[in-house]
């Protein structure tokens, strides 16, 4: 038997009301008309009634609420005959009318203008401001670095385009970004791929466009429209006498990098997300510690390059220039050309249109003071012959290495690995699903002339499985997110949950039941990644060592959670390729610097035994370290120091210490140099 359901007045007259409506315009206007009517009569009434000098005639007071409704209602009121006042009220409401269309095609107008500038649809009218094409996680570290580096600007602005709504894209940014300070941040709707909607945010009288690379495999194709779009939005406001602006983008798979470079055209600069990625996971690897480096010289909030102008040091040698500046480090040369040579021989002499390169905490400490005196020739230990920085140089004999996870860079760090180690170096990758089962193949099957590679079946966030590989034992362990939609799945040559450890016995019979799926592939594979960190630490707990590990992350965020040991090296692709773009769009030059520091030729920077430079136990100036490098052909930059190596902010690393600042080392710690690889 169905219950009774009682109701309340309140609810039945809402109900009501809600029937009243929605019987459309006509029945609207006439309950209004009728309710107006209902309040206005009655009240009038009384009115008249009410007033001492009302008419004592009955027809009197009613002509007397004719007019008061009339003047209430604003349809005239009039007295006379039937016809006159039908005409009366016919002419009121015309004219009711016509004012009422006006007032409301005003009103449609302005609403119209307001609900466009709250889409982001108005065309930006600012010059030398910075644009950002593109919505995704990098769209935060991009802008907090650009605010950092406007901080001494009076006036200075940022526009950003995204298919997303501005008001949501205003309150992401003021909740991820903070205070931004002087700088005044744009947002516009609209599609960066569209030339006409790019020019919302007035590319062509920017000072640099940055191209943000969006999440997903189709972004590289993204990008490259986006950067077809630009030069069409740009070269229909550009001048012949006008530079146009800097233009940064970055696509993530190496496959699509010539292509995004012939779209953004000579003057372009654009990062290939891969490359770098695999070249710094590998550098790291072989050397802890030189991600916070890396970290420390690409934050504008930390020392940056800068190029010196030196009249005083013109013709003299770079080598002289190394102890010519007390705050600042001489790492390079920037030519009138505009090409840059790092870490020149110490012969090399200075010419009148270079520029000197230091890593300086801002362009104004950037001054020249001669420390030479503060070299105590005493301290410094005289390389030995044969001592190199070549691919290989100072690596251990007989290394065992190990990959943990597999995604497209994981062939480049395999690459890279065979250029850097020592021959007979072994690498185990373990890795679950077909995708890597079929590419982990062909790279086990490469020709290398160093390092040997052996593919295995196996899920790294299974405990069991890392259990059974004797982590340990390892001289090194890369752990790679797997970003592949196959990680899941069962594509193991020895069945469905199975994996062999590095001997060919079974790892783990039963497989962990994988994550659970998440929309975004880079956030599952930071998921992935934290797990394996977890069982990584308690490995190393229960073995009584820390592990060396390098782990790459998509999101900054999570880089906070993972556990382990602090200074543990983490390469956190999404912030590197936003410092690395805001870099370069402060300062152009610095793409020429970038791509040699992260290619295989060229230099890069090194962490090096302290005690191959000075004596230790001895405390002396950083003026000292700098000599004896340059005695080697290096620039020295920093060091790190091993008992502060687990100690935050810094883990021990010290970029451009003052050289006459005085230091003591001992075995453990490391310079760090500017060398050739």
């Amino acid at each position: 038997m169905a219950q009774q359901r009682t109701t309340t007045l309140r609810l039945r007259l809402r109900y009501r009301f809600d029937h009243l409506f929605s019987g459309g315009t006509t029945a609207l206007i006439g309950w209004l008309a009728l309710a107006c009517l209902a309040v206005v009569v009655p009240a009038s009434t009384v009115l008249v009634w009410s007033d001492r000098a009302a008419p004592a005639t009955l027809s009197g007071r009613l002509t007397a609420v004719w007019v008061s409704v009339g003047q209430t209602l604003k349809i005239g009121g009039a007295v006379g005959s039937p016809l006159y006042v039908l005409a009366s009220v016919s002419l009121a409401l015309v004219a009711l009318l016509f004012v009422s269309t006006l007032v409301s095609l005003i009103t449609t107008g302005i609403n119209r203008r307001v609900m466009s500038l709250r889409m982001g649809h108005s065309t930006v009218l600012e010059t030398r401001h910075t644009v950002v094409l593109g919505w995704s996680d990098q769209v935060f570290p991009v802008i907090a670095e650009l605010v950092a580096a406007n901080a001494n600007q009076r006036r200075s602005a940022i526009a950003v385009l995204a298919p997303q709504d501005k008001a949501w894209m205003e309150d992401e940014i003021s909740t991820r970004v903070g205070d931004p300070g002087r700088t005044r941040i744009i947002c516009r709707n609209g599609s960066t791929t569209n030339p006409t909607e790019l020019a919302r945010v007035s590319p062509g009288t920017a000072k640099a466009v940055l191209v943000l690379p969006p999440t997903g495999d189709a972004g590289d194709g993204h990008v490259v429209k986006t950067l077809l779009a630009l030069d069409t939005a740009v070269s229909g406001s550009v001048t012949g006498s006008d530079e146009g602006p800097v233009v940064v983008a970055a696509v993530r798979d190496s496959r699509h990098h010539v292509t995004a470079r012939l779209a953004a055209g000579p003057a372009g600069h654009v990062l290939c997300v891969d490359d770098i990625v695999a070249r710094i996971l590998v550098s790291t690897a072989r050397q802890p510690g030189l991600s916070l480096v890396y970290s420390e010289l690409l934050d504008f909030a930390g020392d940056e390059f800068y190029p010196v102008t030196a009249e005083d040091l013109v013709g003299r040698t770079f080598g002289e220039a190394l102890l010519s500046f007390a705050t600042s480090s001489a790492v390079g040369l920037l030519h009138g050309d505009g090409s840059v040579t790092l870490n020149p021989a110490p012969e090399t002499a200075v010419g009148p249109a270079d520029r000197i390169i230091v890593i300086s905490r801002d362009d104004d400490t950037a001054v020249r003071a001669d420390v030479a005196s503060h070299v105590e020739e005493g301290a410094i230990v005289a390389p030995e012959p044969g001592t190199g920085t070549g691919p290989g140089a100072g690596a251990v004999q007989g290394e065992r290495l190990l990959l943990l996870g597999w995604n497209r860079r994981a062939p480049l760090v395999i690459e890279q690995l065979d250029q850097y180690v020592s021959p007979g170096t072994t690498l185990d990758v373990v890795a679950l699903g077909p995708y890597a089962a079929a590419y982990g193949a062909r790279a086990a099957a490469a020709a290398r002339s160093r390092l040997d590679v052996r593919v295995h079946d196996g899920d790294i966030t299974d405990p069991l499985t890392l259990a059974k590989l004797d982590v340990p034992s390892y001289d090194g362990v890369i752990v790679i997110g797997e970003t592949e939609p196959a990680v899941a799945g069962c594509g193991s040559p020895s069945g469905c949950g199975s994996a062999a450890d590095p001997t060919g016995a079974p790892l783990a019979a039963p497989q962990a039941p994988p994550l659970a799926p998440l929309p975004d592939p880079e956030a599952r594979a930071d998921d992935r990644t934290l797990v394996a960190l977890l069982h990584l630490r308690a490995i190393g707990d229960a073995a009584g060592r820390d592990l060396v590990l390098t782990t790459e992350m998509a999101d900054d965020g999570n880089r906070l959670l993972a556990p382990g040991r602090g200074g543990n090296d983490f390469v956190v692709s999404g912030r590197l390729i936003s410092l690395l773009m805001t870099q370069i769009s402060e300062s152009p030059y610095l793409a020429a610097v970038f791509e040699e520091l992260f290619t295989a030729e060229g230099h890069e920077f090194h962490l090096k035994p302290a005690t191959d430079y000075v004596r230790a136990g001895r405390e002396v100036s950083f003026a000292t370290v700098v000599e004896s490098a340059r005695r080697r052909r290096e620039c020295a930059v920093g060091y790190r120091l091993r008992a502060e190596s687990a100690t935050g902010p810094g883990f021990g690393v010290r970029i451009n210490p003052d050289k006459r600042r005085r230091v003591r080392f001992s075995d453990g710690d490391w310079v760090i140099v500017l060398a050739e690889s």
